[in-house]
């Protein structure tokens, strides 16, 4: 009998960009570029609204900042040069974060489907899933794969229906607002690593620091995010 019978734990879901790979400031670069194209350099807060979201979102915040109407075939272009310069960072920078590789191969051993769910679409998130490890998930749900982008909790429907899971006995490791609100909406237990050491997890999501000790996979192994599930459907 496997860890995932006898603890209940179905399933685990990671975000990819800022939870499993170091990629937002890479993505930020390439958004510092777009909102220059656009006429004005956004700052550091106006950029921090962009994390975890779409691009559609980001470029609606970005004319916004500079004060301009982009049309919808400016914004296709603006689209292709932005994720061409982010595909460029990714395969030149791209390393999976400490600890994820080692927890994914536990979770094989163990018995448990993991997922990757991530806004990013198909053909970026290939390059970060490929960094990571492709062949140590069980399925990959990208932002063009779903009606909705986060905080929709469809991407998180979608993973546990692809592995025959129940949302409710997954776990999903989310570093972005918008992705923590997704997952509570699907009714998954979620455990929050947000960036940067100030910031504050929403009501009902577990922080990493907590249960760790540090914002890091780093030593997590299958047992441990068996136990925070139990501990969080205690709650």
């Amino acid at each position: 009998m496997g860890l995932g019978e006898t603890s209940g734990l179905s399933a685990v879901f990671f975000d990819m960009d800022g939870t499993m790979v170091d990629s937002e400031p890479l993505w930020g670069e390439a958004t510092f570029e777009l909102s220059e194209k656009l006429g004005r350099r956004i700052t550091p807060e106006v950029r921090a609204a962009t994390v975890g979201g779409s691009f559609p979102n980001t470029l609606r915040i970005c004319a916004e900042f500079a004060g301009v109407t982009v049309t919808a075939a400016e914004a296709r272009a603006l689209k292709a040069e932005m994720f061409a310069r982010v595909g460029e960072l990714f395969t030149e920078h791209l390393r999976p974060n400490p600890g994820v590789r080692e927890l994914l191969a536990d979770l094989a051993r163990a018995g448990i489907p993991t997922a990757v769910t991530t806004n990013t679409e198909r053909p970026l998130a290939d390059i970060a899933i490929d960094a990571v490890g492709s062949e140590l998930f069980t399925t990959t749900v990208t932002g063009d794969q779903v009606p909705a982008f986060k905080p929709d909790p469809a991407m998180f429907l979608l993973a546990a229906q692809r592995v025959g899971a129940d949302p409710a006995h997954c776990v999903v490791f989310e570093d972005s607002a918008a992705g923590m609100a997704g997952a509570l909406a699907a009714g998954c237990v979620v455990v929050g690593l947000p960036g940067g050491a100030q910031e504050s997890v929403p009501d009902g999501v577990r922080d990493l620091a907590e249960l760790a000790g540090e914002r890091s996979f780093a030593g997590v192994r299958a047992r441990d995010v068996a136990a925070w599930w139990q501990l969080a459907r205690r709650r």
